[in-house]
């Protein structure tokens, strides 16, 4: 079984940038085949014990967060580990890791997990945390999601995935050019 400083160096330092967030990425083939088994673990929470020191609760958040939607990108299973990764991040914010995180890079995926909710009070709790502890870039790309749950109160390229009809209004934003992040 892979260790959590395992899934870190696969994260920070083997795979690109560039593959984190792309659909279809090498990244995406890359997360299955290492780490599939352990992201199963992940999210029926037998790693929970991960979750009890800072580097290994930001290995669980990946493993929670990241990695399935990488594993079944376009799959309601992406979203799985959801509900975890946001509790195990307030967690973290409680616990002082946040601010503890020395390695910019590092920081947004301690924060990921609130930018992903439908949950408007997260998205809320979320934006200043991405002001405060990441680039500008990547504070833009929270307040886009959290203009998306104002409108919406869900995200709109989810309702394939997760079976949910989309309004006429969802579906006129969908084609909009930048509307999928």
């Amino acid at each position: 079984m892979p260790t959590p400083e395992e899934v870190l160096h696969f994260w920070f330092d083997e795979l690109p940038p560039s593959a984190w967030f792309r659909p279809g990425a090498e990244g995406d083939q890359a997360v299955r085949k290492r780490f599939a088994e352990l992201t199963e673990q992940a999210l029926a929470g037998g790693l929970a014990p991960w979750g009890e020191t800072a580097p290994y609760a930001l290995a669980l958040l990946l493993l929670l967060d990241q990695f399935p939607r990488q594993i079944w990108r376009d799959q309601a299973r992406a979203f799985a580990g959801d509900g975890q990764a946001q509790a195990l991040t307030l967690r973290a914010l409680e616990a002082g890791w946040v601010d503890a995180e020395p390695a910019p890079e590092r920081r947004p995926f301690w924060l990921m997990p609130l930018m992903h909710s439908e949950d408007l009070a997260l998205q809320e709790l979320g934006l200043p945390l991405f002001e405060r502890h990441t680039d500008a870039r990547t504070a833009e790309f929270a307040r886009r999601h959290l203009e998306v749950i104002v409108r919406f109160g869900r995200f709109p390229h989810r309702n394939a995935a997760l079976g949910r009809p989309s309004t006429n209004e969802e579906v006129a934003f969908l084609l909009q050019p930048g509307s999928r992040f």
